[in-house]
């Protein structure tokens, strides 16, 4: 099995950097990525867990696709979020997994803004 690349919250926020509207904050004492005032992620206080806000229906998936990397626990049951341990997330589905989550944040400007960088 091939050693796969380190994901930090750094790595994190280096990909949210490229969608628009992003903004660095805290919660909870704990740096976080915010769209429009919302939370998209936070740090958690172990500084290896993510926060990561998604609908419960695309969390179970994501648990069931790979239980190691993302679970929740009591306190996030009735929330809108997935936990993601980044000593075990794939480095290649990071970038996919903040863009969802940012696009369900996004104004409709933004979205925009992020369609025309990619065409």
């Amino acid at each position: 099995m091939s050693k796969k690349a380190a994901v930090t919250y750094d790595t994190v926020r280096n990909d949210a950097a490229n969608l628009p509207g992003v903004e660095e904050g805290t919660s909870y004492g704990t740096p976080a990525l915010k769209v429009r005032g919302k939370l998209l992620a936070r740090l958690r206080e172990d500084g290896k867990t993510l926060v990561l806000r998604c609908d419960l229906v695309r969390r179970e998936m994501l648990m069931q696709a790979a239980p190691d990397a993302f679970y929740i626990t009591d306190h996030y049951r009735d929330w809108p979020a997935v936990l993601i341990d980044l000593d075990k997330v794939s480095r290649k589905a990071l970038p996919g997994l903040l863009e969802e989550t940012w696009r369900s944040l996004a104004s409709k400007k933004q979205l925009a803004e992020h369609a025309g960088e990619h065409d």
